[in-house]
């Protein structure tokens, strides 16, 4: 499973032309096995202002699994991730991200991302990157 972050689905949303947005559109139209997690899902949309463009995105995101935290470990677990960073040297920007992360590390998917906190995670976890072929 590839866990689309929100930093791909505006490039692709947006039809940015950007490589992302060109393989999320690869990805989408060939049914890969693709999801969002939750906190992604409430990112995009809250970023759209116009109602009937919410409305389709929506009804789009939601046609995806969404992943959600499995409970108080999966915070624990994003604690870590950025603790273990800052321990090497590294600063996550956004603690959503390590979020994000312990909710991928708990389902096994992997992350498609435009976002250096991630490579940043990865680096200092067994985080799995999704690199187009």
């Amino acid at each position: 499973m590839i866990v689309v972050d929100t930093t791909v689905w505006i490039d692709f949303l947006e039809a940015r032309g950007t490589a992302f947005d060109r393989h999320l559109t690869e990805l989408v139209e060939t049914d890969a096995p693709i999801a969002l997690v939750d906190i992604v899902y409430c990112e995009v949309l809250q970023g759209i202002r116009d109602d009937d463009a919410y409305q389709r995105t929506r009804v789009s995101l939601r046609a995806h699994p969404i992943l959600q935290p499995g409970g108080l470990e999966t915070f624990e677990t994003a604690a870590n991730l950025y603790r273990a960073a800052r321990r090497r040297g590294l600063t996550v920007r956004r603690s959503v991200d390590c979020l994000i992360a312990a909710i991928c590390l708990e389902s096994g998917a992997e992350i498609y991302h435009n976002d250096r906190d991630f490579d940043a995670l990865a680096s200092v976890s067994d985080l799995a990157i999704y690199h187009p072929a």
